[in-house]
């Protein structure tokens, strides 16, 4: 059954269907006037969420009533029929910005800048009422007969911080979207100066700054895609476009224009700047050229969907990545090189045993080499042969020490090895074997 009547209203068209319901044509009688009616459908809520949507659709629709001027479409009346809560608005003979974009017609880069500017001022008047748009499009833009450009929806925009919006999602244009939206976070103004950046770019380029199969390969651009500078997809377009357009879309809301006066300042002074308003026209019949009927907006991305918001991506500072992992590497060596000396009173009475044995040996030694002594050697000094050890002793004794010295730590082992072996070898560094041709040399 076709609809007849929104409260007061009598339905006597259709304009068109989108994301969040059916757009009529009706009549008001009260005013006799013609007016557009938006429907947002509360079918399928619970009665709690229908209060609290309710609420906040009355609220954000009033707070968006208040915005009076000449770049937005003036909302007069909501209200809710049934299942359907609607806003009521301006009637407007004109076309929408992607209709013409559609078309294959060509704006010149001079009415390019003033459609960019005069969205700026929209915004910048909506952010200073604490507005935010959160879905500028190409379809959200009117351009009137009269040459005026209005932007619409407002109302219908701020739903997402509604009831209606589900942790996780986000409701938006993804070829359109700025990052923080598609993360979840939470939007200000700088994010629809990223959209208009965005629309800036359509109409300059004849083609979306992201594109993608699907909706996925479409954010993933949004996240992490740099599209080429307007000038090269039309080298004949004046590079302050391209600054102007880079800067809208930084990827860090900080890194943006902060204010939306702000762009339609720097397009109201820049686009005129390269000098002859001939190299202007040019670049326009390049655009011309370039552009093909029905194919700007064929691809996926340009309708208002809800979406299911990405995780942001982790970034591990360099710091952390590189830094932590030489930290735990220099830790540990120098735990190894540093760790405390094993007591000293157990290495003595291990190095005792040995020394004693040591001892014993060369005593042993030393009194039967004296009983085995030929005249000759009868007349060495007993004193004298007890310092000239066997090498079997004195090779005893070192490895008796060494083992000792191996006992402590790395530095203190070093120093200890060495003294041994030097007390046994001066002069030589090497094993025992070098030690003993020189105490045999």
């Amino acid at each position: 059954m076709s609809l007849t009547h929104l409260g007061r209203y009598e339905i006597t068209g259709t304009l068109g269907r989108g994301a969040m319901g059916i757009v009529y044509q009706a009549h008001d009688p009260l005013i006799e006037r013609t007016v557009a009616i938006k429907t947002v459908a509360c079918a399928g809520l619970t009665s709690d969420e229908t209060a609290e949507f309710e609420q906040r659709f009355f609220r954000e629709a009033k707070s968006a009533g208040r915005l009076n001027h000449p770049n937005i479409v003036t909302i007069h009346d909501v209200g809710r029929s049934d299942d359907l809560a609607f806003i009521a608005m301006e009637f407007l003979a004109g076309r929408s910005l992607r209709d013409i974009l559609d078309s294959g017609v060509v704006l010149p880069l001079e009415r390019v800048a003033e459609i960019a500017a005069a969205i700026a001022d929209g915004l910048a008047f909506a952010h200073a009422n604490g507005v935010v748009h959160r879905d500028i499009k190409p379809a959200n833009i009117m351009v009137l007969d009269s040459g005026i450009v209005k932007i619409a929806d407002f109302g219908i925009a701020l739903l997402p911080s509604g009831s209606l919006t589900m942790v996780g999602t986000s409701l938006g244009s993804p070829k359109y979207m700025s990052p923080e939206q598609v993360l979840g976070q939470k939007a200000d103004g700088r994010s629809d100066i990223f959209s208009l950046g965005a629309v800036l770019y359509e109409m300059l380029t004849g083609r979306a700054p992201f594109a993608g199969d699907d909706l996925n390969a479409i954010l993933y651009q949004v996240l992490n895609g740099a599209p080429s500078l307007p000038s090269r997809c039309n080298p004949r377009l004046p590079q302050a476009f391209d600054r102007i357009v880079a800067r809208a879309m930084e990827k860090d809301p900080d890194k943006r224009y902060q204010h939306a006066a702000e762009v339609a300042a720097d397009l109201r002074s820049d686009y005129r700047s390269p000098g002859p308003m001939e190299k202007i026209q040019s670049a326009g019949s390049a655009l011309s050229a370039m552009a093909k009927p029905g194919t700007a907006g064929s691809s996926a991305g340009d309708a208002t969907v809800l979406i299911a918001t990405a995780a942001a991506p982790a970034k591990t500072p360099r710091l952390l990545r590189y830094g932590v992992p030489l930290a735990g590497l220099a830790l540990f060596v120098g735990w190894f090189l540093l760790r405390p000396a094993a007591p000293p009173v157990p290495e003595k009475k291990v190095a005792e045993k040995p020394l004693e044995e040591a001892r014993s040996v060369q005593k042993d030694a030393a009194e039967k080499k004296a009983g085995q002594a030929t005249p000759e050697s009868v007349a060495v000094s007993p004193a004298t042969a007890s310092k000239q050890p066997a090498a079997a002793d004195w090779k005893t004794v070192l490895r008796a020490e060494l083992a000792a010295c191996d006992r402590e730590s790395f530095f203190t082992r070093v120093v200890c090895s060495e003294k041994s072996r030097w007390k046994y070898c001066p002069g030589r560094w090497g094993s025992i074997k070098e030690c003993t041709k020189a105490a045999n040399g």
